[in-house]
């Protein structure tokens, strides 16, 4: 083999070790995206052209949260959270609609005192909630769905339930006092 040869066999050796290599730390990306993300993943994937925008999102999405001033709940205000939101579940029985409403609220006010910006749009705040609340973001957007339908339409008893426990798988995770588990019951709203 001769010298010439011998050089462009190692370029294409180089070359095809760095398309390799290139495609390896894209993969390993990705699957560390899917793991932090978990199902919000799966869902801007979903809404995006293709895996880099949705991939481009998610990374926005971390770097915006970055720059925000976010913190835990002290444990008073925890406590003050909690008995607020006992208040609002209790109030359920008697008036189920407008419990719903001050769930809503009650969780954009944990939101705002957690650092999150609460005078967005909806979607934006789901967008900054799904980064460190990944797995009840979903939630939060069936909890809307729920509230906007309502809004527009008297909604059912049980519907409003639905609407209520969603609100309080992301109340729960914001105030940090357990583990982030998503409900078990269908996110999905159907109309």
């Amino acid at each position: 083999m001769e010298l010439w040869q011998i050089i462009v066999a190692l370029l294409v050796i180089v070359v095809i070790g760095g398309v390799l290599a290139w495609l390896f730390a894209r993969r390993r990306h990705s699957q560390e995206l899917q793991g932090k993300f978990g199902p919000e993943y799966e869902q801007t994937l979903s809404h995006a052209n293709d895996r880099g925008t949705a991939e481009h999102e998610l990374e926005e999405r971390q770097k915006r949260v970055q720059g925000m001033n976010l913190r835990p709940l002290e444990a008073r205000e925890r406590d003050d959270y909690l008995a607020s939101w006992k208040l609002v579940q209790a109030e359920f029985v008697d008036d189920p609609s407008g419990a719903t409403v001050k769930a809503d609220r009650l969780v954009e006010d944990v939101m705002g005192a957690r650092g999150y910006p609460t005078g967005s749009d909806f979607e934006q705040r789901a967008a900054d909630i799904s980064v460190d609340h990944p797995r009840v973001v979903s939630e939060y957007r069936a909890a809307h769905e729920i509230a906007e339908r309502h809004a527009e339409e008297t909604l059912p008893t049980e519907m409003l339930r639905r609407g209520f426990v969603h609100y309080r798988a992301l109340f729960e995770d914001l105030l940090e006092t357990q583990p982030a588990t998503a409900n078990p019951e269908p996110t999905e709203v159907n109309r």
